[in-house]
């Protein structure tokens, strides 16, 4: 079985529900980042998403945005984040680490080398701007076990899903509503938490990969609506904004409130 898939289906058995969290390499600056990656990893963060940083990250809303364009002022490099991110993900086996990138960074080195690059220890990989008929660019990383996963959206039309989920390792990565990430949404609405759900119920139709659900996921209520229908909670820009209000400290408190 896919690794990622094993150790989400693994950790299922014991937890309602894991977490992803999302941070920035290079954002502040890289070591502080890298502290920001370990204090979650210490906290129990199931599976840590580094996104590389781009001057054009189009999925991302304006938290994350600013973050990806103040870490290239500090000049990071795909190869130096991808040796960090290795050594984070041997230290902390109990945790699952993925990368995260817009296309444009990874066509210099090319996915031959990429997968070479991530080994046995970056076991998945999110490109959100790499359409899925493209999916053959990345065969190179699936045959090194590295999960591709692809985003699957509320207005998708079901061939589409379909196709998705045709090529779809580790699991999906099921986008909670239209926009960007990190905008200001609350799911735990009633009607917004039973639409969501309802989303979540089509997919299952067609899949038993396990499902990853992201954007707007800011409080622990929003994270509680999703018990029951989702494998993972994926947040972002909740945390990063906790990071620019308050440094570590204030990352530590919102991981503790927001824990599944």
């Amino acid at each position: 079985m896919n690794k990622l898939t094993s150790f989400i289906q693994e950790q299922r058995q014991t937890k309602p529900l894991l977490m992803m969290t999302h941070v920035v390499y290079g954002y502040p600056s890289i070591e502080k980042s890298l502290e920001i990656m370990q204090l979650m990893l210490e906290s129990g963060v199931e599976i840590l998403e580094v996104q590389f940083p781009f001057s054009d990250p189009v999925a991302d809303g304006p938290t994350i945005t600013t973050a990806c364009h103040h870490a290239l002022e500090n000049q990071p490099k795909l190869s130096q984040c991808l040796k960090d991110i290795k050594q984070l993900a041997q230290r902390y086996s109990q945790s699952r680490v993925l990368l995260m990138s817009y296309l444009n960074p990874l066509l210099q080195p090319g996915f031959a080398s990429l997968a070479q690059q991530m080994g046995d220890n970056v076991i998945g990989i999110i490109i959100p701007d790499l359409p899925i008929d493209h999916h053959t660019m990345l065969a190179p990383l699936c045959k090194k076990e590295i999960s591709p996963i692809w985003l699957i959206t509320p207005d998708m039309q079901q061939e589409r899903i379909r196709t998705v989920i045709k090529h779809a390792q580790g699991m999906l990565y099921c986008v909670s509503r239209s926009g960007v990430t990190g905008q200001q949404a609350p799911i735990q609405d009633d009607t917004k938490a039973q639409n969501i759900q309802s989303y979540l119920s089509t997919i299952r139709k067609f899949t038993s990969l396990p499902l990853a659900v992201g954007f707007g996921i800011n409080t622990a209520s929003d994270i509680r609506s999703l018990k029951g229908h989702a494998d993972v909670a994926i947040v972002g820009s909740a945390l990063l904004n906790a990071f620019n209000k308050g440094g570590l400290e204030s990352v530590a408190v919102k991981l503790q409130e927001l824990q599944p």
